[in-house]
């Protein structure tokens, strides 16, 4: 298995991954797979050559099973913030740790960059295994949302968990 940081080259890769994620797990994204279906690998090649976001992909056997993404903030006094988004691991890959690797290896890029303090992500709370994932790697809960998701009549809760650098 290779963890690495994904580049522009990666971007039809990770557009078929995403969509994946967006059909299998929609309840875990504020993208739909509706909003994202039409998206060009152009549109993802700007996204993984930005300064400010940084996205990681797990890859068994030359095939990427599992991505990750942490987006710093840009406005002056949130710059000390990151966001951890769009994680997903392939169905058939879940179960061997690769979570883990990814989370980690976003916690270690943020830990390089200067002035970065905090990395805060959302998840449904439905999401157990999501949820026990960020709570072994450091992340500690600090708030919930109520309905901070709807999709076809349904709602979902998120908590806000956040993870301390400094």
């Amino acid at each position: 298995m290779e963890i690495r940081q994904l580049k522009s080259n990666d971007a039809e890769s990770y557009l078929a991954i995403r969509l994946e994620a967006l059909q299998n797990s929609h309840e875990a994204f504020a993208t739909s797979y509706g909003e994202e279906k039409n998206q060009t690998e152009n549109s993802y090649h700007d996204r993984l050559s930005s300064e400010t976001t940084f996205t990681f992909g797990a890859f068994i056997d030359k095939q990427l099973v599992g991505v990750i993404t942490l987006v710093r903030e840009t406005l002056v006094k949130l710059s000390h913030r990151a966001n951890l988004v769009a994680m997903y691991i392939k169905p058939e890959a879940r179960g061997k740790g690769i979570g883990k690797l990814l989370v980690n290896s976003a916690i270690g890029q943020a830990a390089q960059l200067d002035g970065l303090e905090q990395i805060y992500l959302s998840v449904v709370t439905t999401n157990q295994s999501a949820k026990q994932l960020y709570l072994a790697t450091g992340f500690e809960v600090v708030g919930k949302q109520l309905r901070a998701l709807k999709w076809q009549d349904r709602y979902y809760d998120e908590e806000q968990m956040v993870y301390y650098l400094k």
